[in-house]
């Protein structure tokens, strides 16, 4: 297994950009992520979804394939890790998956990050004519599906009879660059089944929420490391978040508010506010790195962040000033 070393990522979470026509978009794509590199980060995300998340735009707005992006943007960049944030297991056959991470892995010289998860837009599956399967169906594929692939990374060949899935002396060759295969990161907070999964069979996890539930989160999962004797440390920790940043305080509450559809966080329910506040990190350089520490002191190695402005490469550059500050 291999840390990651995730400190400053960036995920894309959206390909419908003001004034870019489907043609130009995949070069607005490559200007984002060497962008991002030469800002600072250390990688870039993409999302293994078909169509537009519901929070954060139409199903019919524009979506690419994860794989076949991260490939590409793999030509345009030299030292930025590259995966998704993340995959679904119920997507693809779990060989194939392995052989397509592994492919990335080689064509960016060893920089692809396994990002995996069970599963969860249902919309997709059904207009896809994907099976989805209970909640324990997919996480029983995930496990199956992590076994499978991380067996493909490092043997000549594979054979696996399980419940969902079966291959037989399944070959994957070239290997991976890195040696053991790509760093697997495993998103999501499940207490019971995907963090004893990250102690099992990961080198990163992500998770959600604020300080206080991040810590909770840490410990739960030094818990499953404890019982399957695995040391916490080999584990890189981070967080999904939105990052909204400005030079001022009130230039960064301004895109807020927009992302908001114009409404300011204070006119929101208070239920509503508190969850924002949870998913969003906004402010100028002081406060962005206030609550950056924050979640650092919580037990995270470091931050992923989605931006809703990440076209705006003046916006990516600023970022990546303010964090790499942090991180410094």
């Amino acid at each position: 297994m291999s840390n990651p070393n995730i400190r400053m990522g960036l995920q894309i979470p959206s390909f419908t950009f003001p004034g870019v026509a489907p043609g130009d978009l995949f070069e607005r794509l490559t200007d984002i992520a060497v962008t991002a590199e030469e800002g600072g980060f250390d990688s870039v995300f993409v999302m293994d979804h078909f169509y537009q998340l519901p929070f954060l735009g139409q199903p019919n707005e524009n979506m690419f394939e994860a794989y076949t992006l991260l490939s590409a943007l793999a030509a345009c960049t030299h030292t930025v890790r590259l995966g998704c944030m993340v995959g679904g297991m119920t997507y693809r056959n779990p060989a194939l998956l392995a052989k397509t991470v592994t492919c990335l892995d080689v064509i960016s010289r060893g920089r692809a990050i396994w990002g995996i998860g069970a599963g969860w837009f249902e919309k997709e599956h059904a207009e896809y004519g994907i099976e989805f399967g209970s909640f324990t169906d997919r996480f029983e594929k995930l496990e199956e599906g992590l076994q499978i692939a991380k067996s493909m990374f490092v043997n000549d060949t594979t054979t696996f009879d399980g419940k969902w899935f079966k291959v037989t002396d399944a070959l994957n060759v070239p290997k991976p660059i890195q040696a053991g295969g790509p760093p697997i990161l495993i998103g999501g907070s499940g207490e019971r089944k995907t963090l004893r999964m990250v102690a099992q069979y990961a080198d990163a996890c992500n998770v959600f929420g604020g300080a206080t539930q991040v810590r909770h989160l840490m410990d739960v999962l030094d818990e499953h490391c404890e019982r399957l004797g695995r040391a916490p440390a080999e584990i890189c920790r981070t967080k999904l978040a939105t990052l909204i940043v400005g030079h001022t305080m009130e230039e960064a509450l301004a895109k807020q508010s927009v992302r908001l559809g114009g409404v300011p966080i204070e006119q929101l329910p208070a239920e509503v506010q508190a969850r924002v506040k949870e998913m969003f990190l906004v402010g100028d350089a002081d406060e962005i790195a206030a609550r950056v520490h924050e979640l650092l002191d919580a037990g995270l190695d470091g931050i992923v962040c989605n931006m809703p402005d990440a076209h705006d490469l003046e916006a990516v550059s600023l970022a990546g000033s303010v964090l790499s500050r942090v991180f410094a």
